[in-house]
């Protein structure tokens, strides 16, 4: 078909022939199911902006976690510009939220420590001297995976405590990643790659939890429905961009953010405007949203980014550009807006990310009310408030 950019044909097999259900965790899981569409959430709406600037529903609160260029509150540390994709781990009462710098050269990446009251306990570097640092995902073993945004960029593992060094990972390729998310069941890492023609990649190490050796595969169709996967000959060191090396590869266009739960992998694509859902069980491709396949009213979530999502089934799709938002995407199937940010006409949400118990939310924005392009007018925030579970 040329497969997934032809939008025509996709209305009429999803809309009007009922979608594929796409099993493992939202309301795909019911027969007949279709991608996502406007409603009521479950938090109602944002309300004015707050002090910060940050349209939020009734109950929740926010705050600046920290501005890029300044120092993080009572550390001395000075956070990095430009700051994208993010994640939270557990740090024994407390968590720590490592955020990337997607700037050249001296990208890498960062984080901040939190007591379990949610007090800024420390802040500091755990990646130096690498580029355009877009994503990543955390791994089932407690690192985090830093992903370089240029041809050649590679994945790097990092420690979130800062105590071991960081490492490149060449083996899981060298393209232009963007985010990656981890697979415990079949013990893979699925990746994305932000190109117009991109691919959709899984890594299988040799052994689960050393990523230094192992396969890369990427994802092989015709557009949603039954897909396999095929090796990548040469994912390293190349003449031929690993995205053109194996014949009948799904073309993406412009891969984003990824997030793993329950049997499904859902990615992000800019181009199209898509939420795409992986069943892994079955191996099956399907649409879980898309603004062209909504069928009444207006399409809520536009310019789709970075994502993740809550223990209970819910995903959060952050807007790059925009009405410079992170929708909620719930398992009954709704997509609504969950806030907004107001004055950051020149920017992007990044970095979505909850802590280990779920009732905090951190995300970015990556250029702030400046929008200088190298993100000097970054801000980092943290959302409180009634999250189900």
């Amino acid at each position: 078909m040329g497969g997934i950019g032809r939008r025509g044909f996709l209305r009429g097999a999803v809309v009007g022939g009922g979608a594929v259900a796409v099993s493992g965790g939202l309301w795909q899981a019911a027969a007949g199911a279709v991608p996502a569409q406007p409603g009521a959430g479950p938090y109602g709406g944002p309300a004015g902006a707050d002090a910060n600037g940050v349209r939020l529903p009734a109950g929740f609160t926010s705050r600046v976690v920290a501005r890029s260029m300044q120092a993080v509150g009572g550390t001395g540390y000075v956070w990095h510009a430009a700051p994208d994709g993010g994640a939270c781990f557990p740090d024994g009462e407390g968590w720590i939220y490592v955020s990337n710098s997607e700037v050249p050269v001296v990208g890498g990446a960062s984080a901040v420590r939190f007591a379990a009251d949610g007090s800024i306990t420390g802040a500091y570097r755990i990646l130096n001297l690498t580029q355009v640092n877009c994503a990543g995902g955390a791994t089932p073993w407690g690192t985090w995976l830093s992903c370089e945004e240029y041809d050649l960029g590679m994945v790097y593992e990092t420690d979130p405590k800062g105590v071991n060094a960081a490492k490149s990972r060449p083996a899981m390729g060298r393209f232009k990643h963007e985010a990656a998310a981890a697979d415990p069941v079949r013990k893979v890492v699925y990746l994305t790659e932000d190109q117009t023609d991109g691919c959709f990649y899984r890594f299988l190490p040799t052994t689960w939890g050393d990523l230094s050796k192992g396969t890369l595969e990427v994802l092989v169709g015709t557009g949603p429905g039954p897909v396999t996967w095929q090796k990548v000959p040469n994912p390293q060191l190349w003449l031929t961009p690993t995205r053109n090396q194996v014949a009948g590869a799904l073309r993406f266009t412009g891969g984003e953010g990824c997030h793993y739960a329950g049997d499904v992998c859902y990615f992000t694509t800019k181009g199209d405007n898509r939420v795409w859902a992986y069943d892994a069980a079955t191996s099956v491709l399907e649409i879980a949203y898309d603004d062209d396949l909504v069928t009444t009213g207006t399409a809520p979530l536009t310019g789709v980014d970075n994502i993740t999502g809550t223990s209970g089934g819910d995903l959060y799709v952050a807007e790059d550009g925009g009405d410079l938002q992170i929708n909620v995407i719930t398992r009954e199937g709704v997509v609504t807006p969950f806030l907004q940010l107001e004055g950051h006409t020149g920017s992007e949400i990044t970095g979505p990310a909850f802590s280990p118990d779920g009732s905090r939310l951190y995300f970015s924005s990556q250029r702030g009310t400046t929008g200088v392009v190298l993100g000097t007018g970054g801000v980092t925030f943290e959302v409180t408030g009634p999250f189900r579970s």
